[in-house]
């Protein structure tokens, strides 16, 4: 599985980078946006509204405290790391990335939720992303993974359409999103040593 979602999350995030720098492939972004635009309707307005709440950082770290208390509460220690560094370091990267890339929100008539900061990456779509990759890896050994790993799938790829349906994001700032967080997360796994990973698997 990390060799699969390493090379998944940097075809995604080269993708974007070449969506981002090149002016041909950077009318894609704008075109997609377009068309969301021009067919939104109410039931989807409401929803991309309520996804915005949801994918928010004080949203997440909300899910993550009680992953870790609930994880406290079975004394899986190596587990409140890996999820505490996962969420931390995807919140870090984040705002150290949008700082230094600093691109511009799609224009104001698109939007149809309140913004805050740079565009590039997506903030919703990579926290969606870190919070996800952590489960693929948690529940690896886990029985009921197959429907894990679809609600996961779902609920990544509805945070990511929700923000550009939203006008926040171009859709290249949500595959940078994703590729980012795939990266970091794999990376972070795969840094424990071995002893680690075998504790993190025989935990759950």
């Amino acid at each position: 599985m990390p060799k699969r979602l390493l090379f998944l999350g940097c075809f995604m995030l080269i993708f974007s980078i070449l969506l981002l720098i090149f002016p041909t492939l950077n009318r894609f972004d704008l075109s997609v946006l377009d068309w969301m635009h021009a067919h939104r309707n109410a039931a989807f307005n409401t929803a991309a509204i309520g996804f915005s709440i949801a994918g928010g950082m004080p949203f997440v770290l909300f899910i993550t405290t009680l992953w870790c208390l609930q994880s406290a509460w079975y004394k899986k220690y190596s587990l409140i790391a890996f999820i505490s560094i996962g969420i931390l370091g995807s919140i870090s990267l984040t705002w150290l990335l949008k700082y230094l890339i600093s691109r511009p929100r799609p224009p104001e008539m698109y939007f149809l939720v309140n913004t805050y900061g740079d565009s590039f990456p997506s903030g919703h779509s990579l926290y969606a992303a870190a919070l996800g990759c952590l489960g693929l890896y948690i529940y690896q050994q886990y029985t009921q993974r197959k429907l894990i790993y679809l609600f996961i799938c779902t609920w990544v790829l509805l945070m990511g359409f929700s923000r550009v349906y939203a006008g926040a994001h171009y859709p290249s700032d949500v595959l940078s999103g994703w590729g980012i967080s795939l990266i970091w997360i794999t990376f972070l796994y795969a840094v424990l040593n071995k002893q680690q990973l075998r504790k993190l698997n025989n935990e759950f």
